[in-house]
């Protein structure tokens, strides 16, 4: 599975906003890989941020 995938399913599972820190301990991924993934989910438009620094799906 890679880190895009991992990261989206980690935060659907939580469902509640979530830091890049919580999702790098629920994941077991790389602090980068994360920050990456999140990064390319972010510009596809499939995670929101309801308050500054956390992430959530988007609807």
């Amino acid at each position: 599975m890679d880190a895009k995938k991992k990261v989206l399913e980690v935060m659907k599972k939580e469902a509640a906003p979530m830091n890049a820190g919580q999702i790098t301990e629920k994941s077991g991924l790389d602090r980068k890989e994360v920050d990456k993934a999140m990064k390319a989910l972010k510009d596809e438009g499939l995670i929101v941020s309801p308050k500054r620094c956390f992430w959530e799906p988007a609807a």
